[in-house]
């Protein structure tokens, strides 16, 4: 069953919540600097880290899907515009944004497919969008105590291809989050001794992985995966050609 967003804010509100928030919110402001005059969507639950850039930022909406009574979203941050909708029909028009988040918003979607390709839509020519996943190799997708520990985990040559397939172009990845997933208060506040230590000796093993994508307009050659056959289209007869020793000589002075 999918985590509502209670759960995840009920998480974030935890000491291993908080931590998990800082280093992520860390790597954001390494990728992305300051974000002064920039339209700013998260996908998923990304309110917590959308709440440490809305201060600079020109705006920062906050969407996350809606699962009837289970729903429940808390709006207490200043700058931070929050709303319900469906994650694969989002109610924005195209090129609205400048950077997207996606934040538990992959790993428990019922078509993460979908879900990226409004991402894309929503996302301005040339914008950025940054995909966090749990990842497989490390320790918190073996965790069930926290949201990375639910749904599909990625790890980053995975999440690197899915994302070249679909019409973006991979600019920067790296992992974060290396504390153990324990809510244990000493352990957290070790927590950038940790990540520089995961950093240093584990580099691949952080609990999330981070990719940064751009916008592209167009597809690679070769990429993506062509349509499967399901039915063969009947024989076709009866197409009018015209046979080459009947064709008007004038025509061909013509062209």
């Amino acid at each position: 069953m999918r985590l509502t967003a209670r759960d995840l804010e009920d998480f974030y509100a935890s000491r291993l919540g908080e931590t998990a928030c800082y280093l992520l919110l860390k790597r954001v402001n390494d990728l992305w600097g300051d974000c002064a005059g920039r339209t700013i969507l998260g996908m998923g639950y990304a309110h917590p880290l959308l709440a440490g850039l809305s201060a600079n930022a020109k705006a920062c909406m906050a969407v996350t899907p809606h699962h009837g009574k289970a729903s429940y979203w808390s709006a207490t941050d200043r700058g931070v515009s929050t709303c319900l909708a469906e994650e694969d029909r989002l109610p924005f028009a195209d090129n609205t944004f400048d950077r997207v988040i996606l934040l538990h918003a992959v790993e428990e979607a019922d078509s993460p497919r979908q879900v990226l390709r409004e991402a894309w839509r929503v996302l301005a020519p040339e914008g950025r969008a940054l995909i966090m996943v749990a990842n497989r190799k490390g320790l918190w997708s073996l965790a069930e105590s926290n949201p990375f520990g639910h749904g599909r985990p990625w790890t980053r040559r995975q999440l690197i291809a899915w994302l070249n397939d679909h019409l973006f172009q991979v600019t920067a990845s790296t992992t974060a989050v290396h504390p153990p997933p324990i809510n244990f208060g000493p352990l957290m506040h070790m927590a950038d001794g940790w990540e520089r230590f995961g950093e240093a000796l584990t580099p691949g093993l952080g609990g999330v992985v981070l990719v940064e994508a751009v916008k592209r307009l167009y597809a690679h050659p070769r990429g993506g995966a062509g349509a499967p056959v399901t039915e063969k289209a009947p024989g076709r007869k009866g197409v009018a050609q015209l046979p080459r020793n009947e064709a008007d000589p004038g025509c061909a002075e013509n062209l």
